[in-house]
């Protein structure tokens, strides 16, 4: 069986992200092995993640995130999910540690009001498009969300942030003969 754990962050830096996940991989790993007397790693691989265009797709990605134990047919609705930040966004359940984000908070002029329009939200499936386009970005890597965003954090990931044309680069055609008289 795999077990995904899901995670929406916001960084002050692009290299944020990866550093927690190093230190939240050691920590945990040395725990489970102490406290089980096991040996080894945990996962297989590395993390996956993408870069997104918060306007456009935060609270799709809150969605996505949100619904996973739903159509993993774990939970019948996402506040059913122990470990779901659900509560926290739709109920205004306290004492976690989910912090709003500043789209978060355009839901409304009040807590209650934002969380009955993030439950608003609910009401309605996620495209499959767009739940198809976070796990693209997602597995690959890639900025979620438009062109001109990937165009913009590529030289701050210091990689490509859009997939690449699929196939070999097309080669250069050879040079005109030059005459030399």
């Amino acid at each position: 069986m795999t077990n995904h754990v899901h995670l929406l962050v916001s960084a002050p830096r692009a290299e944020a992200p990866g550093e927690m996940m190093k230190a939240l991989g050691q920590r945990y790993v040395q725990y489970i092995n102490r406290t089980y007397r096991r040996s080894g790693t945990l996962w297989e691989g590395r993390y996956r993640s993408c870069p997104t265009q918060s306007d456009r797709y935060l609270l799709a990605c809150q969605r996505y995130i949100e619904l996973n134990p739903v159509r993993a047919g774990m939970v019948v609705h996402p506040a059913d999910y122990p470990w779901s930040s659900y509560r926290a966004n739709a109920q205004g359940e306290s004492g976690t540690f989910v912090v709003p984000h500043e789209v978060f908070e355009t839901l409304g002029p009040n807590a209650l009001e934002r969380q009955a329009a993030y439950r608003e939200l609910f009401r309605h499936n996620l495209d499959p498009g767009i739940v198809d386009e976070i796990r693209r970005a997602t597995n690959g890597n890639f900025a979620l969300g438009t062109a001109l965003f990937g165009a913009q954090v590529a030289p701050t990931l210091g990689r490509r942030a859009q997939p690449g044309k699929a196939g070999r680069p097309r080669r250069a055609p050879p040079p005109e003969p030059q005459i030399v008289v």
